[in-house]
């Protein structure tokens, strides 16, 4: 037999690989999610979409818009984190233990532990719905959830938090200049980061710098290089807009002394298609925003007011759901068509699927939209050739 020799640039790419496989092919895992809309009359069964996310892509997480039983059923037995919601019409019956009671035994206990239930939405952008019974509600609403899965054993394994959109902030320009809308800082949130932190979940926020933009705008929004836009009170530069939307929310947080609050990112997306006139509304800047997106908020390299975090992200949406109403733009913001082939490809299907996939849609990240792959590719050829 040959003896074999090795290099020290051998031992170096073995290391490299060691290290980086986990981090290249995972990563997407531990990080993004997706939300699974069904606003509309055209999608395949739950349990085809639940094997096709667990067989084709990397993603591992999942938010619903409700508690479906049917969707939660094909999560079954596949290890999907899937976060669930309860209506907003909803929330003032759960100030009764007895209906909080009902509503863990109904939606939740019939499927756990085989469906991964990992967190449970009280709402949906309460607060800026203005609607004072739903806003005065949330809190006590969220609090007896809580003591009904405790009283079910289930709080070691179940958050409970709430979304919100940009609208909780009286100012978001520039970001350290971030703060509450008054009234509702001190009599609402408050209390609800008090419970937040209490039972170790996150603050959920709902950034989209697609409604934030303008023409003058689509390089800031999209983490295309530009000048940026520099904070006089930090010192601080900005690149990108989401960057700023979410430090705005930080330093809000941090006014009301909650700055240890974890962010998740629960709704961000862009759309593919829009109403005629609409600036970088294409499948071309859909891919580049989500793709950098994923990027960024993995990178570890964070924001400027919170340096090296990674941002738990649910990219909206899974699907175009063709029964949304208002603009066009809101039909469009699905990753995937309902036959699950792709609209655009952003890296998050298996490379198996990806490679087939690639025949049929064009290539919007100018050659490199599986980067991870390549590179386990190349530092295994080098490897094999050494």
């Amino acid at each position: 037999m040959a003896k074999v020799f090795y290099s020290p640039l051998v031992h170096l790419l073995g290391a490299l690989l060691f290290v980086l496989t986990p981090i290249l092919t995972q990563g997407v895992e531990g990080t993004i999610g997706i939300n699974y809309g069904t606003v509309a009359d055209n999608l395949p069964p739950p349990v085809q979409v639940a094997r096709f996310l667990l067989e084709s892509t990397f993603i591992s997480r999942v938010r619903l818009f409700d508690a479906n039983p049917e969707i939660l059923k094909a999560f079954a037995r596949t290890g999907i984190a899937v976060t669930v919601n309860v209506p907003n019409d909803l929330i003032p019956h759960l100030l009764k233990l007895s209906f909080a009671r009902q509503w863990v035994e109904y939606n939740v206990l019939p499927h756990v532990p085989a469906t991964n239930i990992v967190r449970i939405l009280v709402g949906n952008e309460v607060i800026s719905t203005a609607n004072k019974l739903l806003i005065g509600s949330l809190v006590p609403a969220m609090e007896t959830l809580h003591a009904a899965i405790v009283e079910r054993s289930l709080d070691r394994l179940i958050q409970i938090s709430t979304p919100h959109s940009l609208g909780i902030l009286a100012s978001s320009s520039p970001p350290s200049t971030g703060k509450f809308r008054p009234g509702y800082d001190i009599h609402i949130l408050k209390p609800l980061l008090d419970f937040l932190r209490a039972t170790n979940s996150p603050f959920m926020i709902n950034p989209y710098p697609f409604f934030g933009s303008s023409e003058n705008t689509l390089d800031y929004a999209l983490f295309r290089p530009n000048p940026g836009v520099f904070d006089e009170n930090t010192r601080l530069t900005y690149t990108n807009m989401l960057d700023a939307q979410l430090d705005a929310v930080y330093s809000a947080l941090k006014l009301l002394d909650f700055e240890d609050i974890e962010i998740v990112i629960a709704e961000t997306g862009w759309p593919s298609k829009g109403d005629p006139g609409q600036a970088g509304v294409d499948a071309e800047s859909a891919a580049e925003y989500n793709r950098k997106l994923m990027q960024h908020v993995m990178s570890g390299v964070g924001t400027p007011l919170m340096p090296h975090r990674t941002f738990e992200t649910y990219i909206f949406a899974l699907f175009n759901e063709d029964l949304k109403p208002g603009p066009a733009c809101e039909r469009n913001f699905g990753l995937f068509k309902p036959n699950m082939t792709p609209v655009y490809d952003i890296g998050i299907l298996r490379p198996t699927v990806a490679n087939a996939a690639n025949a049929a849609v064009p290539v919007t990240d100018h050659g490199h939209t599986n980067s991870r792959t390549y590179l386990l590719i190349l530092l295994y050829v080098c490897l094999m050739c050494l």
